[in-house]
């Protein structure tokens, strides 16, 4: 099966004038491609390259191929941020469980670029740590597969056989790692809040950053608990081995841990390779409102930079400047809204700037973007207390957030919010 190998020009033979490039994220992100792309991209005309939080800054990145290679941009990241100030890339906004729709409809999904593990005896490929964005292509677009033997093999709707792809190249270039953020003091203590609101076979979506970690470092006393988040982190692996999840009350894929991608430590590599409780789904069923709430005691757990009176979670700009995008942090709000017994924190320290500046304000700092709205947000965290928001009344939520606030700016709020008549 051989055959399907390609050279340097038989991938540049592929690319038509115009196509669009569609990359998975993280680990997904396939090098050496890439450098086909960027060492022939005089033969190229106007491709635009589609991608969320990508790993390598890249030439194209920076606007050196004009009329030949793009980027296109739906979740900024260190390597990408940059070239976004000063007008290099697209960045185009969305909730994540539609960018398969949104790819569907805006570009002309021309060809597919992906990271695989080896193929095994029975012809297939497996898309290891991913399934997010690109997986539901599978079949009806054409992929190029990077075959990485660092790939873990996974499972899942990420399976993709050789008569389904138009060639594959080989690298075997290490997987990335990324190291958990420390965990602090404040962030324990916000933990130990949220902890006490999880309870025995409840079903967990775990965000990124220090104070989901220090979560899910509170749980390994329970018992039955379930996975649905979208990117599977390390301390999922430290659940499993204490016994604290099994999966067996959940009320979707029993039994299993659901997610769309994985990044982190090798430790996750090798959990994840030819480990059959671990499932990879696309996106567009991981982190869709309605296939949430159908995890009747679904549970997420997520962080932001700053909030307003009313509720309004800044997540996705620091200080009013743009920072990454959307995420899945709204689906998941929206769908622990739906749930039965739906449960959804966002979690921050109360100040930046080692006290100087509150988070927790009157109004967004000008430049905000709103990612989960005071419609959706459920309860909000600090080191001093949970506000639940939910169905509360303007001057309620007020109160409660100013009382979570740092003491320090606690009375200026309030006379803030008394100015305008908010309690």
């Amino acid at each position: 099966m051989k055959y399907k190998q390609l050279s340097d020009s038989q991938v540049i033979d592929l690319i038509e004038q115009d196509a669009d490039i569609i990359l998975p994220l993280t680990n997904g992100e396939p090098y050496k491609l890439l450098d086909i792309l960027e060492e022939n991209a005089n033969s190229l005309t106007n491709v635009k390259i589609h991608q969320l939080l990508a790993l390598q800054q890249r030439a194209y990145m920076e606007g050196a191929y004009p009329g030949k290679l793009k980027h296109v941009s739906y979740f900024l990241s260190g390597a990408t941020r940059k070239m976004f100030y000063q007008g290099l890339v697209d960045l185009v906004p969305n909730h994540f469980h539609e960018m398969p729709r949104i790819l569907r409809q805006s570009t002309n999904l021309s060809m597919i670029m992906a990271v695989a593990s080896p193929m095994d005896e029975f012809g297939y490929f497996s898309l290891g740590t991913q399934a997010d964005i690109v997986s539901e292509f599978i079949g009806t677009v054409p992929f190029i597969l990077e075959v990485n033997k660092h790939m873990p093999r996974t499972f899942g709707e990420n399976q993709i056989h050789i008569s389904q792809i138009a060639g594959f190249v080989e690298n075997d270039r290490p997987l990335f790692e990324v190291t958990a953020p420390p965990i602090g003091q404040q962030d324990l203590q916000i933990a130990s809040y949220v902890a006490e609101s999880i309870q025995n076979g409840d079903t967990l979506q775990i965000g990124i950053g220090s104070i989901p970690n220090a979560v899910v470092s509170l749980l390994k006393d329970h018992r039955h608990l379930g996975i649905h988040t979208e990117m599977f982190v390390d301390g999922i692996i430290d659940l499993v081995e204490a016994g604290a999840v099994d999966g067996t009350h959940k009320f979707t894929n029993k039994g299993k841990i659901i997610a769309t991608f994985a990044y982190g430590s090798n430790k996750i590599y090798n959990f994840l390779h030819n480990n059959p409780s671990v499932q990879f789904l696309p996106v567009s069923i991981v982190n869709d409102p309605r296939e949430i709430a159908k995890e009747e005691r679904i549970v997420s757990i997520n962080a932001t930079t700053e909030v307003d009176l009313f509720g309004q979670c800044a997540s996705e700009t620091v200080a009013g400047k743009y920072y990454s995008s959307t995420g899945g942090q709204a689906d998941f709000a929206r769908g622990v809204r739906f749930a039965k017994e739906g449960k959804g924190f966002v979690c921050m320290t109360s100040t930046a700037k080692n006290d100087e500046i509150s988070r927790i304000k009157l109004s967004l700092a000008p430049g905000s973007v709103v990612t989960t709205s005071k419609n959706d947000v459920d309860a909000i965290v600090t080191e001093y207390g949970i506000a639940k928001m939910y169905g509360k009344p303007i001057s309620e939520r007020a109160k409660q957030l100013i009382s979570i606030a740092h003491p320090k700016f606690r009375e200026e709020l309030t006379f803030e919010a008394k100015k305008m008549g908010f309690i």
